[in-house]
């Protein structure tokens, strides 16, 4: 599956291996996006409950009601794609492709991509297949590979935390700040997440490395 059109990529994140959590959010401020299945919400970059393990989390379709997750899904025609850079070019050297397709999401790599920049081809055979788990679902379907890699895909809370109203305030001068607490404007909304736990020996990467998400329509 070939895709050579860049609907959106989110900020990118330059990550220590040694731990932490990384984030890049880009909540519905794309009016081309908006509404379809190649809006990007969030980039989450962190290391896993296994310490020897990277997961990186992709969420799309943001803003859904409950209403609207019930019948939410990923689209066949999307790529979803975790670049990797790890000598600092801004040039990703591994991919991690999530496709779509009769109710699995098919995961392939992380693999050195077949080139590089805004058109993607799939390389190789899926690294691992999970169901994608049901709105609602009372235990998250979940698959391990025979390399270690772990993935997730399906609807899920929305986990960014932002007082979208009072940001508009401060920007608009009526505000000092942000209040403690503040109101989170995404509370009762959905997104549709992939996420894919990765052993850090396939990531070839010895310091810091550079990833960023993006989404792709086929032709």
């Amino acid at each position: 599956m070939k895709k050579s059109k860049l609907i959106i990529a989110s900020a990118a994140m330059v990550l220590v291996l040694g731990g932490g959590i990384l984030w890049a959010s880009d909540h519905a401020d794309a009016p081309n996006t908006k509404g379809k299945t190649t809006d990007i919400t969030d980039l989450y970059v962190f290391q896993g409950a296994n310490t020897n393990d990277l997961v990186f989390v992709g969420n799309v379709q943001g803003l859904l009601s409950p209403t609207a997750t019930q019948t939410a899904a990923f689209d066949e025609n999307t790529l979803i794609e975790f670049k990797i850079d790890n000598n600092g070019d801004n040039v990703e050297d591994l991919v991690i492709q999530c496709v779509y397709k009769g109710g699995k999401m098919y995961i392939y790599g992380p693999v050195k991509p077949s080139q590089t920049g805004t058109s993607s081809t799939i390389v190789g055979t899926a690294s691992v297949v999970v169901p994608v788990t049901a709105y609602g679902a009372s235990t998250p379907v979940t698959v391990t590979s025979s390399t270690g890699i772990m993935a997730f895909a399906g609807p899920r809370d929305d986990p960014f935390f932002f007082d979208l109203d009072q940001y508009h305030k401060i920007i608009a001068g009526t505000a000092p700040g942000f209040n403690n607490p503040g109101h989170d404007t995404f509370a009762g909304t959905n997104v549709m997440s992939v996420v894919v736990e990765v052993p850090k020996s396939l990531l070839n990467s010895t310091g810091k490395m550079g990833v960023w998400l993006r989404t792709a329509q086929k032709n």
